[in-house]
């Protein structure tokens, strides 16, 4: 997983994170420290999940603002795209960060992309994989903490 860096912040960026619901927290390892930075902008990061709510103790112990964090939960996949691109296109958020259970298609990530740009806000696609069948290659994934979550 990479991100492209654009002056002192990330802005204007698209980025997939596809995880594996059965390894150990990478994805706190790797984002939070984009997270953590986008927090200390002045905007928002926006939150749409699928069913569960944020853990506020979660939040404050990865450093987060909760002042600054919204979240809208029960979100489904069929609208998490326009949503995350209206999201984006306001210049409202740091970060809008959406679940999907499939890969984006070149038309969403272009849509996305564009929205990014327009409101110059990061966003973020985190995209679980089946786990691991023993005896399987391991895939290069990450893994949302199960502490994330109440």
């Amino acid at each position: 997983m990479a991100f492209h860096h654009n002056g002192d912040h990330f802005a204007g960026v698209i980025s997939e994170v596809v995880y594996s619901e059965d390894r150990a927290g990478l994805t706190e390892l790797m984002l939070l420290p984009l997270l953590q930075q986008l927090g200390q902008q002045s905007r928002w990061q926006l939150w749409l999940t699928p069913c569960q709510k944020l853990s506020r103790q979660w939040l404050q112990s990865a450093g987060l603002p909760l002042s600054k964090v919204m979240q809208v939960n029960q979100v489904a996949p069929l609208t998490t795209i326009e949503t995350m691109a209206k999201a984006m296109r306001t210049g409202n958020y740091s970060a809008v960060i959406g679940w999907l259970p499939h890969e984006l298609s070149n038309e969403q990530h272009n849509l996305l992309n564009l929205a990014a740009a327009q409101g110059q806000t990061t966003g973020l696609i985190l995209r679980p994989v089946p786990p691991l069948i023993p005896g399987s290659r391991p895939r290069t994934g990450l893994k949302i903490h199960s502490s994330l979550y109440h």
